[in-house]
């Protein structure tokens, strides 16, 4: 016997999400079942409002339901120092370790000729903007140790040469080619405590 059809589109929801296969889908389709009206009408809620009022900072690009996200408007933190990164989730990584107080911006991506993305593809004039802009000190590229990280973190720092602007890399603590989101708090600490100057 199959599943009736509302619960078949339910598991096949679910299985879009990255790492949900076939089984976990089915697991998850029916414990929706067994949770009350109240959890189950706040998670429809939670779905339908990611969609609706989560945007991006007109500033940094991080996720934000204003115009600007919190760090941006934090005036507590370090606005000399900018944390350059590859995506949102990037930044939580870091803001859950706690020790860097400076401010991000987020490049929506890496430069890839193999996959046709370009710099002007990604968030860098808007970086080069801010960063004459907000008379930032320090450049810090927190970007994967990969062939892609390594071509647009060479990119930017050349688009800052002779701007008396220290451009510092995180240290490779980092395993070549990992992604960032799978690394431990203390490696992902380590690595921007001991950041170098990008020659």
């Amino acid at each position: 016997m199959n599943y009736p059809k509302t619960i078949l589109n339910l598991i096949e929801s679910f299985k879009k999400f990255p790492g949900i296969g076939e089984k976990t889908a089915e697991r998850m389709a029916l414990s929706t079942l067994d949770m009350d009206e109240d959890n189950l009408n706040l998670f429809s809620k939670s779905l339908k409002e990611v969609k609706t009022k989560i945007k991006t900072c007109e500033k940094c690009g991080s996720l934000t339901e204003d115009t600007e996200c919190e760090i941006c408007k934090d005036k507590t933190r370090d606005h000399s120092t900018i944390c350059v990164v590859e995506e949102c989730k990037n930044v939580i990584l870091f803001e859950k370790i706690g020790s860097f107080k400076g401010i991000y911006h987020v490049l929506g991506g890496l430069i890839s000729p193999l996959e046709a993305i370009n710099p002007e593809d990604i968030r860098i004039n808007e970086l080069i903007k801010r960063i004459e802009k907000e008379k930032i000190k320090e450049v810090i590229l927190a970007i994967k140790p990969s062939i892609e990280g390594e071509t647009t973190a060479l990119y930017i720092s050349k688009l800052l040469e002779g701007k008396n602007i220290a451009v510092t890399k995180i240290a490779h603590g980092i395993p070549m080619g990992a992604e960032m989101d799978y690394i431990d708090p203390l490696t992902l600490e380590m690595a921007i405590e001991d950041r170098r100057q990008v020659s």
